[in-house]
């Protein structure tokens, strides 16, 4: 059974840290392009980063950039997002995404920054 299982979210103030995880199985984790996507209230889900199969390519959301950080880790089949420096405008749920010949989601964690 194919799962991707989201944790780390939570409510932090304004220029405080998160970090996110996300753990898979079910599938070959290292085969799969991972990305982390949000969603904020009464907005479309956004792409934020995506890290290549081995970790070696990032590529992150202009709004991100220099904030968040993109990882994984193959040998426990872990994606994470280190956030810093967070803003309100970082609000949403957060949610994993692998992508191979096929696309599996996760159920998302929510992330709420505010004072």
């Amino acid at each position: 059974q194919v799962q991707l299982v989201e944790s780390g979210g939570g409510l932090v103030e304004p220029g405080g840290s998160l970090r996110l995880s996300c753990a898979a199985s079910g599938f070959t984790f290292s085969a799969f392009t991972m990305s982390w996507y949000r969603q904020a209230p009464g907005k479309e889900r956004e792409l934020v980063a995506t890290i290549s199969r081995n970790g070696g390519v990032t590529n992150y959301a202009d709004s991100v950039k220099g904030r968040f950080t993109i990882s994984r880790d193959n040998a426990k089949n872990t994606m994470y997002l280190q956030m810093n420096s967070l803003k309100s405008e970082d609000t949403a749920v957060y949610y994993c995404n692998g992508r191979s010949l096929v696309i599996y989601w996760g159920q998302g964690t929510q992330v709420t920054v505010s004072p």
